[in-house]
């Protein structure tokens, strides 16, 4: 049964099974393993860019595509929701029909793209995207009337995912059962499935052709296979599927804007998720993912811990500051990049074999 929901890809290593059931048990029971509001967004932005990640492997790892307009569809999706909330109100109507819209304008822009653009060389499309993105950004942020501008969109969600709604007055270890448990399951579960449905995307007879293209595209069109049409289904696809992650963090966080959504920073921080999981493997955006945002949020307590234990060693206290906490986060991923070339997924399943 398990095997049919994954379809069938399974992760292929004793080691790399135990850490996706880990991480996917951790998500599952987190508000109740880890609680605090810090631990829990943590959680939640971990599931979000799980699926954020994965799509954008959709693209790079499984067709070869390199892409700079993720955070564009990452940004629609998000916008799209946010703009339906503030125009209509805290309704699950409004928030649904904003989703909806949302991904709909992400996959006839991403069409609109792979049409025009695809047929060129991959640098020459990874441009084009990049100047798409950047003209997006800017659009956003000149429309302060309608987005926010650079402020964003502050708005409310529908009150059954905020923490004024109660489910009931008893706690379960300790922890309350209000809306934004509500909140975090939505998102949780929302996750699970697109991630379930990516899983069954690269294991249809769609996503063995994606592999081909990426393998050999001339090949693949001298046997038949129309590759400009593959590319921009998959480039669609993984449109979608970004959009809807950020329908997912614009209902989690309540505020919408060019930072959380759309800046060159998350597309870098994209990048390296994928890379350092493992290209073409989904269960490498869930590993990638997971460890970017622990190391993200925590690095610079743990070397603000570090730092005091060791304030005797004038050197060292200062080498491990608090403040040089993304000095140290590059050298890591610089580190997990030289020992890991395949990703870390990649790793583990050659050593199973």
């Amino acid at each position: 049964m398990l095997v049919k929901l994954i379809s069938g890809d399974t992760p292929r290593s004793r080691l790399l099974s135990l850490i996706v059931l880990l991480i996917g048990l951790a998500l599952l029971f987190a508000p109740f393993l880890f609680p605090g509001i810090k631990s829990l967004d943590t959680a939640a932005r971990i599931a979000i860019f799980i699926v954020l990640v994965a799509s954008y492997d959709l693209l790079l790892g499984y067709t070869g595509i390199v892409s700079f307009a993720h955070t564009m569809f990452y940004g629609i999706g998000a916008y799209g929701t946010a703009l339906a909330l503030d125009a209509w109100g805290p309704s699950f109507w409004a928030m649904g029909l904003g989703t909806l819209l949302g991904a709909l304008v992400a996959a006839v822009l991403a069409l609109l793209i792979g049409l025009f653009s695809l047929r060129v060389r991959a640098i020459f499309f990874a441009m084009v995207t990049l100047a798409i993105a950047s003209a997006f950004a800017v659009l956003v942020s000149q429309l302060s009337a309608f987005t926010g501008g650079e402020d964003g969109l502050t708005y409310r969600i529908p009150r059954e995912l905020t923490p004024a709604f109660r489910l009931m007055k008893d706690r379960i270890l300790d922890v309350s059962l209000n809306g934004r448990l509500v909140a975090y399951y939505l998102i949780f579960f929302a996750s699970l499935i697109l991630f379930l449905v990516l899983l069954r995307i690269v294991n249809s007879p769609f996503g063995t052709t994606l592999k081909a293209v990426r393998d050999n595209p001339f090949r693949a069109e001298a046997i038949g296979y129309r590759v400009v049409w593959y590319r921009t289904g998959a480039t669609v696809l993984s449109a979608v599927v970004a959009a809807l992650a950020g329908s997912l963090l614009a209902i989690w966080l309540r505020y919408t804007g060019p930072a959380t959504t759309l800046s060159m920073e998350i597309m870098i921080d994209i990048l390296l998720m994928v890379v350092i999981g493992g290209m073409g493997t989904m269960y490498g955006a869930v590993v990638g993912a997971t460890i970017f945002i622990l190391a993200q949020t925590y690095l610079q307590d743990l070397m603000g811990i570090a730092s005091k234990a060791t304030a005797g060693i004038p050197l060292l206290s200062e080498l491990i500051a608090p403040e040089r906490w993304l000095l140290w986060l590059g050298v890591l991923f610089i580190l997990s990049v030289y020992f890991f070339p395949t990703g870390i997924v990649g790793r583990l399943r050659g050593e199973a074999k």
